[in-house]
């Protein structure tokens, strides 16, 4: 798993919130399963060359909206989630389409334009 894991310190992103986006990505795409155990925190944090408070920000982060579980003495686990079938990718991307839709919104880009560009890009 900690080969999937990457991080770019040059982001505008905090590094604990690239982390747990790419671990939920991770679980809504198969590549974590329910259960599965995860690397521990000092294990991601030597791999990604960061402070472990930061990784362990981000998986407490992830524990507070019900995405892992942990449990004292046991290692961190993807949890059972009961609705996880209607979390889609489509679903994880909805802030970055915001975020597109208001940059194109500023440049008068119309709503035609902005599907040429993604169909366009999508197809490369």
């Amino acid at each position: 798993m900690l080969e999937l894991l990457n991080v770019n310190p040059s982001s505008g992103d905090p590094i604990y919130r690239q982390l747990s986006e790419q671990i939920v990505r991770l679980i809504v795409g198969g590549q974590l399963q329910q259960q599965q155990v995860l690397p521990s925190v000092r294990q991601i944090a030597e791999h990604l060359t960061v402070n472990p408070m930061t990784v362990s920000r981000a998986i407490q982060l992830l524990v507070e909206q019900g995405w892992l579980e942990r449990r004292r003495g046991q290692p961190t686990r993807v949890a059972a989630r009961e609705g996880s079938e209607t979390t889609s990718g489509a679903q994880l991307l909805v802030p970055q389409v915001e975020a597109l839709i208001a940059q194109a919104t500023q440049l008068g880009v119309s709503v035609e334009e902005l599907q040429d560009v993604i169909a366009k890009v999508w197809h490369k």
